[in-house]
């Protein structure tokens, strides 16, 4: 069948590619022949969450014409779905959000090689799309335009920034799902759950063998997706589990991570299971949710790794000034790879997770952890300050930037430390409101992804940090209520 997609407005508007175009005439072909019924048309919001909307089989083909139109609020919601911009008022100082001013629309154009039948719902599939403005122009701040414009700088270099993942996680036994009228609020009441195992027997097999059917299902699926796993583990606490994944470069590991993440909860929803990647769930011995990310830099033309040290053992500079640069912005940075409120509640001394700005050689209590030999073709630095609630795209897009920062800048690495928790050193920020002053004041974010960004940022944030500050906790209730 031809589709003639050439004659389409995203064919005229140079909005997808000749070699996406073939790309999509490959793929019609390909759902016409596995019967796919439906297509999840989707993209990565601002908190690396997949939203969108489904097509028929009629009009997959319309897609790759057109695109797909979605309210632009999509956009400017936080964490509880609320809208956090007067997008109905004029003359409020949001200039830079003008265009999506009364709710209007943004297209999605499809990015063919995101494409993935569903294992677990053969009869559907997934495409993810880039966001832009209704006519054709980027929005500075949507997940994926963020990334590429990070990646663009150490692309022009002739290098390529890579990335292997820890994700650490929980999955519960979902007793109670809260759908009574009353708990359908904004968030929703959190879902009632106990343990799939007692835990805190870190990678012990009994406890494998325990939820081996589950993680089996898992393992299953993000395989079929074509995910780049590597290990399933048995984490520290009760519940809690680590899949890891290969390096990959920056923009396909993202899309693996939301994939991932969305992969999970869905299979573990249809057997009556809750999924959680959430830093530090407030439940009886929990422990935190980190996601490691793991980076490595090299050289495009020869595949030559930059962070290997020579034989002598001592970091490359290129090594030295990316650890530079990601401890001198590692303040500016936590809003875009720790961004909740129960991020900075993970940040505890002697818990396997930082709390001071630090680095150390194969130190898992410091926030980067070097592990570089020379001759070790896989020699990397490791960030364990990030958690696995983090918008991927935002997360990989700070890490390129601030070490690639301290790489133009010729800075070298501090020595390395042996004690992690020492009170001399500078500490983390210990809140989502110290992390929002630090990226806000940002001179490397406003150079590099523009104040557009920054601002949009910074009020999405607030809004939520707000809402948090306005809400009376049980703490202050057991606190005062009866003492005064």
């Amino acid at each position: 069948m031809a589709y003639d997609l050439a004659t389409g407005r995203l064919a005229r508007d140079g909005l997808l590619s000749s070699e996406a175009l073939t790309q999509a005439d490959e793929l019609l072909a390909q759902l016409q022949a596995a019967r796919v019924e439906t297509l999840r048309v989707l993209f990565a919001d601002q908190h690396g969450i997949l939203r969108g909307k489904t097509l028929v089989a009629e009009a997959f083909a319309g897609l790759f014409r057109t695109g797909l139109n979605v309210p632009s609020t999509l956009l400017l919601k936080d964490t509880s779905h609320r809208t956090a911009f007067p997008v109905w008022d004029e003359g409020r100082g949001q200039d830079a959000f003008v265009p999506m001013r009364g709710a209007g629309d943004v297209l999605l154009v499809p990015r063919p090689e995101t494409f993935r039948v569903l294992p677990w719902s053969p009869q559907s599939a997934w495409i993810l799309c880039d966001p832009v403005q209704t006519d054709g122009s980027a929005i500075s701040f949507s997940s994926t335009q963020v990334l590429r414009r990070a990646m663009g700088g150490v692309q022009a270099q002739g290098l390529e920034a890579i990335f292997g993942l820890e994700v650490e996680f929980q999955i519960f036994e979902r007793l109670n799902p809260e759908l009574e009228h009353g708990q359908c609020t904004m968030p929703g009441a959190p879902v009632q759950t106990r343990n799939l195992t007692q835990g805190h027997q870190y990678l012990t097999e009994t406890r494998y063998s325990d939820c081996e059917a589950v993680l089996d299902d898992i393992r299953r699926n993000a395989q079929a997706l074509g995910l780049q796993l590597r290990s399933v583990e048995i984490e520290m606490g009760p519940s809690q589990f680590e899949f890891t994944f290969a390096p990959l470069p920056a923009l396909e590991q993202a899309d693996a991570m939301v994939m991932f993440r969305t992969m999970v909860k869905e299979v573990c929803a249809r057997a009556g299971l809750h999924a959680s990647f959430m830093a530090k769930p407030r439940l009886e011995n929990a422990m935190a949710n980190g996601w490691h990310l793991h980076q490595s830099l090299v050289e495009r033309s020869s595949g030559r790794n930059l962070f290997q040290p020579a034989e002598d053992g001592n970091l490359s500079a290129q090594a030295s000034g990316w650890i530079a640069g990601l401890l001198q912005h590692a303040a500016e940075c936590s809003l875009m790879i720790a961004p909740t409120v129960n991020s900075y509640k993970r940040y505890q001394p002697y818990q396997l997770a930082p709390d001071r700005i630090q680095w150390g050689q194969d130190n898992r209590g410091a926030m980067l952890r070097a592990l570089m030999k020379p001759q070790d073709a896989a020699s990397r630095i490791e960030n364990r300050a990030p958690d696995s609630s983090a918008n991927p795209y935002y997360a990989l897009a700070s890490q390129i930037l601030a070490g690639s920062a301290g790489m133009a800048a010729g800075l070298a690495a501090p020595a390395p430390t042996y004690s992690p928790y020492d009170a001399g050193a500078a500490r983390l920020p210990r809140s989502l409101g110290q992390a929002l002053e630090g990226f806000a004041g940002s001179e490397l974010f406003a150079a590099t992804l523009g104040a557009e960004f920054v601002s949009y940022l910074s009020q999405l944030k607030r809004f939520e940090w707000d809402r948090y500050l306005n809400t009376v906790s049980e703490w202050e209730q057991a606190e005062y209520f009866n003492l005064f």
